[in-house]
Order: C-alpha cells, then sequence, then structure tokens
C-alpha cells in the first residue's frame, strides 16, 4: 500500500514540473532621444484604465535604466499572455515624476506610449489605444516625443 500511495505522489509531482506555464518577455527599445541625461522610466500596465497615468503610479511594473548613447532599452520577463500598455518616461532631472510645462498640461520632459508616433487633444493616449496583445517573446520600439 505505501509504495501505491508513494508511486502517486511521484506521478503527481511528474505532471506538475512537466506542466509548461505560458510566460513571456517584452522588450521596449526607446527611439529618439533627444540626449543622454538622466534615466527612462519604463511602466508597464496590464488593466484598463490605467491610462494616462500622469504621477506613474498604476502601473503593473515599473522599471529604470540608463541611456547610453542616446538610447535605451528594459526587458520585461516572466510576463503572461494578455493586453498590455507601455509608457516610457525620458526623467532628464531623475526626479522619477513627469514634468508639466508651467501653463500648459503637456509634459515638460519625453514621453513615449505604445501604438502612439505624437499625441494632443485628438489623439490622446489610453489604454484602449496604446495596447497590444502579448503572445510570445515581443520587442517594441517607442518614440520618445519631445512637446
Amino acid at each position: 500500500m505505501e509504495k501505491i500511495v508513494l508511486l502517486s505522489f511521484l506521478f503527481v509531482g511528474t505532471l506538475i514540473t512537466n506542466t509548461k506555464t505560458d510566460s513571456y518577455s517584452l522588450t521596449i527599445k526607446t527611439i529618439g532621444l533627444e540626449n543622454s541625461e538622466g534615466t527612462v522610466i519604463f511602466a508597464l500596465y496590464n488593466t484598463d484604465g490605467s491610462i494616462p497615468d500622469q504621477k506613474l503610479k498604476k502601473y503593473y511594473k515599473k522599471q529604470k535604466t540608463r541611456i547610453i548613447g542616446e538610447k535605451s532599452e528594459i526587458t520585461f520577463s516572466d510576463l503572461s499572455r494578455g493586453t498590455y500598455a507601455v509608457t516610457v518616461l525620458h526623467d532628464e532631472n531623475n526626479n522619477g515624476k513627469m514634468d508639466k510645462k508651467l501653463l500648459l498640461p503637456l509634459p515638460d520632459e519625453g514621453v513615449g506610449f505604445s501604438n502612439h508616433q505624437n499625441f494632443g487633444v485628438s489623439n490622446r493616449p489610453n489604454f484602449k489605444n496604446s495596447s497590444f496583445n502579448l503572445n510570445k517573446d515581443t520587442v517594441i520600439e517607442i518614440k520618445i516625443i519631445y512637446k
């Protein structure tokens, strides 16, 4: 009887370790950084309504990296299959937040959004128009926009 129980545990353990979970990576590369000052903050979102996020508080995952030769990139690993969107901030003064112009509701530093080459009043980024499906390891490029 003990041998049967032991064999059952071994069989179940083998099934569990052989079960593959879908896990993907997302590499994000910047295009158009104007200089190598400061850092770049990459914010990954997976919830409708999370963008716009001017205070960078509604993200699913966030990473910061250096700029080398006016380029920056990051890889988010172990992501589940799903719908995601990305916001990128060129944090030139390293204060960890999106600075705004004095009298206008526009960013004072470079920003970028997945699926956007530009933005304005008529094409404001939100989760729906910035999102994409992740179902394999993926590399995307995001244009940094300075207003």
